[in-house]
């Protein structure tokens, strides 16, 4: 069963996925007029909450709806997925996540922006938001399949398997094997256990609580992130531009891949970067939807700054960390583990336990949005008055997220986003002209001071 999930997703992920999320993307983004290098200004003054309107339908704020996201998506696919890059594609596959982020900037923005623009209501008559809602208000109820489709593999693949395997990895490896404990299944399914407990003191609330916990943990955790490595960096600062360099080079030439596969290289980074930014995939707009504005571009336009955060800044902060130190060339560790040989090397005694506490933080802060991810997807699915027991299913798969193998997890969730990307990028695609119209009217009201 494990090599089944493996093989289909290695297959999805090569050619099919990126023609749909890379070729997409780029349609979208000049079928917006660049809009994400033109009207990143405006989008960051909107964050301030000048408009921001109580009234407005919806549960929370705009800065809320993007802390939550940025939640879900700054997390372990910045520490661990961009070791895994790393690992497989060599330091090339970074430059394709980065073309993948700033493609993915103008995909959130129309998927974003529809996710308002084609709110539902679910059973119990509360507004909604999200993909499934956008096919069925507005391509249609013979499009409802798709929305379907979405909600099924929603429901597998934003279970927090991969951030419980990490976080347990990691816990492991600071506090537990320097002591000499034994890393056996039993400790694994305790670890598992305690996760699962601390993360339904938060799921438990709705998404009030969760977005409110979500807001105060983001900036704390990338501000605490993003000074540690800004550290590191530093130590080393007279070789950051031949990583650059390198990046680059190696994104045309593969030269650290086997046989210098330039199209792997890609379709590496491609992957990756969509693990960690999500753009294409369909979360974010279920968060963003919830958000109380009336006005779609402005909510697409707060949305869009996610890929630029996520894998612009922090994917390329861990990058260098890993490429400085040289531990992706010198030990066979992947994943979390990669990431924290290279805080240890730079910061020998205190590396570790700060990264081990950014990735507590990342792995609780992705946990919690993905349960609401996943719960609406289960809403939509079920109806509201079964909602919630989504919930404890999700909070049982948190403990087995501990035991499974790595391999096995991220094969298994990257799957799961391949197929909800297909009915979220058909719609987006087939809607983008409603947006396109929405833009044009939203800045000349700007433009002309209303």
């Amino acid at each position: 069963m494990a090599d089944i999930v493996i093989s289909f997703a290695n297959w999805i992920w090569g050619t099919p996925m990126l023609v749909l999320l890379m070729g997409g993307g780029m349609i979208l983004l000049f079928h917006s007029g660049f809009i994400p290098f033109r009207k990143i200004g405006h989008s960051i003054s909107l964050l301030r909450g000048k408009y921001d309107d109580d009234l407005a339908p919806g549960q929370i704020t705009s800065f809320q709806a993007l802390s939550a996201a940025i939640a879900a998506t700054v997390g372990l696919g910045n520490i661990s997925g961009v070791a895994i890059a790393i690992n497989m594609g060599g330091p090339g596959a970074i430059f394709w996540m980065w073309v993948s982020a700033f493609v993915g900037m103008a995909t959130k923005f129309y998927s974003c922006s529809l996710a308002i623009m084609y709110r539902g209501t679910d059973s119990a008559g509360v507004v909604q938001g999200g993909p499934m809602y956008v096919i069925e208000e507005g391509m249609g109820k013979k499009w409802k399949f798709l929305s379907i489709i979405f909600c099924v593999a929603g429901v597998m693949g934003l279970l927090a398997i991969f951030q419980a395997n990490q976080l347990s990895a990691v816990f492991r490896a600071v506090m537990l094997e320097p002591a000499g404990i034994e890393n056996t299944v039993t400790l694994r399914w305790i670890i598992g256990i305690v996760m699962m407990v601390l993360v339904a003191f938060v799921i438990l609330g709705g998404i009030k609580r969760i977005a409110s916990v979500a807001s105060k943990l983001v900036p704390f955790m990338v501000v605490l992130y993003f000074l540690t490595v800004l550290i590191i960096v530093g130590k080393y600062i007279g070789d950051v531009p031949e990583m650059f360099v390198r990046i680059i080079t190696d994104a045309f030439t593969g030269q650290a891949m086997a046989g210098g596969a330039v199209g792997s290289v890609i379709i590496i980074g491609a992957r990756r970067a969509a693990f960690s930014n999500e753009a294409g995939i369909g979360t974010a707009p279920m968060v963003h939807g919830a958000s109380k504005n009336r006005e779609p571009i402005r909510e697409g336009l707060i949305a869009m700054l996610g890929p630029f955060i996520d894998t612009v800044v922090v994917c390329t902060l861990t990058a260098l960390v890993i490429m400085l130190t040289g531990v992706w060339q010198s030990t066979e560790a992947d994943g979390v583990r990669l990431t924290l040989h290279a805080f240890d090397l730079a910061l020998p005694g205190i590396g570790r336990y700060l990264l081990m506490t950014a990735v507590l933080i990342f792995a609780l802060s992705t946990m919690f949005t993905y349960s609401y991810y996943g719960h609406k997807c289960f809403n939509y699915l079920f109806g509201a008055d079964k909602a919630d027991y989504y919930n404890y299913f999700y909070l049982v798969t948190i403990a087995i997220g501990a035991v499974v193998s790595l391999d096995v997890v991220v094969s298994f969730v990257d799957g799961m986003y391949a197929i909800m990307a297909i009915p979220t990028m058909i719609s987006t695609i087939y809607l983008a002209p409603k947006v396109k119209g929405a833009a044009k009217e939203y800045f000349a009201r700007i433009k002309a001071g209303r």
